[in-house]
């Protein structure tokens, strides 16, 4: 079971001292229609985001798109140990159903093949240094580790009992988890090598009154970023402390947030680049 939360159930207040700009990278289109859900820094050069209906975008640091891989329906995406982009596809109900692609970020023009299928309800999803998936699912009682033949780990599964699962990130040996369905909107970390040992971080609402609706996350240094969708907002969580407080407020339903790795002159410690549902990619610092 989950030892108690270590920051306030107060609603996070602004940063003190922070005042970050928020500069468009790409533009949106049509709400809904143009819903960017996740993205990913190959740290060669590239950055690559999910769209839910157009397939995993490919984009420079000038912001010229220039690939698109034709993923279904596609949600989560890490680079793994390997190299290769993994992403997960059928979010939303497809034909082809629903599981884990990769594909070779140097070659996008070669067509992604499937390393997993038979996957329901799957969202955030996480690589450690062995190539094992770690999987956020919003409607399910714990979170899901496949091994990298895609064979399910069901201890490991069965221990990391945290409902709800959404985006999740891996640091220091150790996973954030967002939960999307909590009232409370919690953030939980979970050891990798002890996930029955999973405890709260933070709760970011005091009451279902002030619900964030959260999805994504990342770590930066000793930071958290999770991100709010339904509140429009970026929380900064110190990992140390679970102490929270708003980086960024006023976006249109942001889905997901990363750090530049390896793009550009962009600056991976004190930047974010944010996915909205409304189709835009934002760039957010300085952070600090």
């Amino acid at each position: 079971m989950a030892a108690a939360r270590q920051g306030t159930a107060a609603a996070p207040e602004p940063c003190p001292g922070t005042e970050p700009g928020v500069d468009v990278f790409a533009e949106g289109g049509v709400p809904v229609l143009d819903w960017r859900e996740n993205l990913e820094f190959d740290g060669r050069g590239a950055l690559w985001v999910s769209h839910a209906l157009k397939g995993v975008e490919g984009y420079r640091p000038d912001g010229t798109r220039f690939a698109t891989v034709p993923v279904p329906s596609p949600a989560g995406i890490r680079r793994g140990p390997d190299g290769a982009m993994y992403v997960n596809y059928g979010q939303i109900p497809v034909p082809h159903g629903s599981g884990i692609m990769k594909f070779d970020p140097a070659h996008p023009d070669r067509a992604p093949r499937k390393v997993v299928d038979g996957l329901l309800g799957i969202n955030g999803l996480a690589i450690d240094g062995r190539g094992n998936f770690y999987l956020g699912r919003e409607f399910a009682p714990t979170l899901l580790k496949l091994r990298p033949d895609g064979t399910e780990d069901k201890d490991w599964t069965a221990a990391a009992d945290v409902f709800g699962t959404n985006g999740l990130a891996l640091a220091d040996g150790r996973f954030y988890a967002g939960i999307s369905v909590h009232p409370r909107s919690p953030v939980e970390q979970v050891p990798l090598d002890d996930p029955a040992a999973h405890t709260r971080l933070a709760d970011l609402s005091p009451s279902a009154l002030g619900f964030k609706g959260l999805d994504d996350l990342t770590v930066v240094g000793g930071q958290v970023y999770a991100v709010a969708f339904g509140a429009g907002e970026i929380i900064r969580i110190d990992r140390a402390s679970g102490e929270s407080c708003v980086l960024v407020d006023g976006l249109h339903s942001p889905t997901s947030a990363r750090a530049p790795l390896g793009f550009g002159d962009h600056d991976p410690e004190n930047e974010l680049f944010v996915t909205e549902a409304s189709g835009r990619i934002l760039r957010i610092g300085p952070l600090h």
